[in-house]
Parts: C-alpha cells; structure tokens; sequence
C-alpha cells in the first residue's frame, strides 16, 4: 500500500499520525511501502475567529504535533509558549479571556488571517503554513468553507431554557462538563469538500479513521457533502480505531458528543453509527481494545470485519502496532 488516508480531527488523530509515520520509517507496518505517503483530511469545523484571527485547532495540532512543535504535556500549542499578549488582552479587559492564545501560536494564525484577507484559500493557507512546518504528510482542509460547530446547552434564564455556545466555549470555558443537548454545525451542508479531498480518498489504497471524535471531528468530516459518497465508493478499505476504551473516552468529550446524538457510548455503539459499507455505512473494518473483547462478534454480525488489540497510544511503538494492526484488518476486511 502506497497511499494512506486518514481523516483526523485534533489531538486524538495527531498521535495516531506520528505512530503511523514512525512504523512506515521504521518499517514495523507491514503491508505499507517503505516510501508510502499519507494525506490528512483534517476537521475544520472547530476553527474559531479570536481577536479578528482565524484559529484553526485541529489542523494547527496536527501541524505542529507532526513538525515537532508541539507542547506535549498539554497536547496543543507551541512547545515553550509564553503568554505576555493573553495577559495584556487580559489587563485592557478584552474578551474572551478564557480562550488563550500563547505568543508563538499567534503568529501562526496572524500569518493565516494575513493570507486569508488577502484572498488565499485556506487549503492554499495550510499548504503555506506546512512549508515552514514539514509535517511529512499532505495537510488538507476538509473544506474551505466557513463550518463552525455550536453546541446547545440547559440555561434556565434563557426563554426556550437552552442556549448555543460556540464548540470551543463548550470544551475550553466550560470544559465539557454540562450536558450537550444538541449539536449543531452551521455551515456544514452548504459546504463543498476542499481541494484534493475527494481525491485523497478515492484515489487511497486505504483510508483509516483513527481515535478522533465521531461527532464533531470525524463527523463533521463525513458530514461535508461528496465526503460521505466518496468512502462509500473508494476502492480502498475503509478502517477505523473505536476512541471508547472500556466504556468511555480516553481524553476529550466523546462520551459527551455521542450522548448528546443518541448513540451508545460503546466501541460497538460507534461502530454501528459509522456503519458497515455493506449497509450503506463507511466502515469495512473496526479494531476495538482488548479489554472490549466480547464486543467483536456484536460488530462482526453488523457487517463490520472487527479485532481486538491494545489501542493505548502509550508512545509511537505501540501507535505503530495500532497502525499495523489496522493495516491488517484491512487487508482481511476486502
């Protein structure tokens, strides 16, 4: 196999990512050629505008985790940030104090806001960006479309007794531990997939969904329209990691989000909500942790080829065996 594609959001599809690129160097992913290439579709729904700059989460975290810049006790940002702007925007008042930006990180988006107002593309924007960064994957955009996600939570003082806060509020002000009753995606269906995105995935000799979140990360992906046909069709293999360990999310707010839509907070709930390729879904293969063994034959009878490995992304060998381990599925579930 030559030509991976793995549709990523943030944090989670990040450290899949370097796993995956270790074993390819290291040559520990059999069945994946030495010089073969990856190409990220990454979820551009998160991206916000702070103090008139466009901040783009997801693809910033992919970026700078791949580049080595990336702070890894916090998972996001620069690596030896300093906060000097944050607190001076603190001290004059300015909002919102609570989505900090560090001094490093906001040259990037200055740089990004720059090439936007001047009529560039995001795709083209990213590409840019990566030249500096040498992620050693191609970046894309899942669109260049203006897609913000907004999710709708219990206020008593409000008139219908709920109120929208834009996806970052929820997770970085309110830390995700209200309710989600709802999430919205503005933006989304009148989008169209970004440049070599449709490609990306029909022209794949795999396409992978790694740990990232189902609903606002790999499902705002799927959600952009031709995206969801596109791995319908592509000859590839289509295989996903389940983020739910044991019953609950490793890190981030899936337990939240799946809640939030109806869907069972389980590797099995989210495999039957991808869906088999059989059925109309997109997933041909989904590998589960080994502490959710007895889930297997229950994915396996939705159609959906299923194994059991460790799935802890405890440093990149074990990322590797993860990548190996769905390399695997993959070549079986075809």
């Amino acid at each position: 196999m030559k030509k991976i594609t793995v549709l990523s959001g943030g944090m989670g599809g990040a450290r899949f990512l370097q796993g995956l690129l270790h074993g390819i160097a290291n040559g520990t992913v059999p069945g994946l050629d030495a010089d073969a290439h990856v190409t990220v579709i990454a979820n551009t729904a998160d991206d916000i505008w702070v103090h008139g700059m466009k901040v783009c989460p997801d693809l910033d975290t992919v970026m700078y985790t791949l580049g080595d810049g990336i702070d890894t006790d916090r998972g996001w940002g620069r690596r030896a940030e300093t906060w000097h702007v944050k607190e001076e925007l603190a001290a004059y008042g300015v909002e919102p104090t609570w989505f900090g930006l560090g001094d490093r990180d906001i040259a990037t988006h200055l740089v990004r806001t720059q090439m936007l107002d001047a009529g560039y593309p995001l795709s083209q924007v990213t590409a840019a960006l990566c030249d500096r960064w040498n992620p050693g994957v191609t970046l894309l955009p899942m669109t260049d479309d203006r897609v913000e996600t907004h999710v709708a939570i219990a206020d008593e003082e409000s008139p219908s007794g709920r109120r929208v806060v834009h996806f970052q509020e929820y997770w970085v002000r309110l830390r995700a531990a209200v309710p989600a009753e709802m999430v919205v995606v503005v933006g989304l269906d009148e989008s169209s997939p970004g440049p070599g995105v449709i490609d990306a995935i029909t022209d794949a000799d795999l396409v992978v969904l790694p740990p990232s979140n189902p609903v606002v990360s790999v499902g705002t992906i799927l959600g952009v329209p031709r995206v969801r046909e596109a791995l319908q069709s592509t000859p590839a293999p289509v295989v996903g990691l389940s983020p739910i360990v044991g019953g609950t999310h490793v890190r981030g707010m899936a337990e939240q989000m799946l809640t939030s839509i109806g869907v069972e907070v389980s590797a099995a709930g989210v495999a039957r909500h991808y869906g088999s390729r059989t059925a109309g879904g997109v997933l041909d293969g989904w590998l589960i942790d080994s502490r959710d063994h007895d889930a297997v034959e229950e994915i396996r009878a939705a159609g959906i080829a299923c194994d059991a490995v460790p799935l802890m992304m405890t440093d990149h060998d074990a990322t590797a065996a993860m990548a190996a381990a769905a390399v695997a599925l993959a070549r079986n579930a075809r």
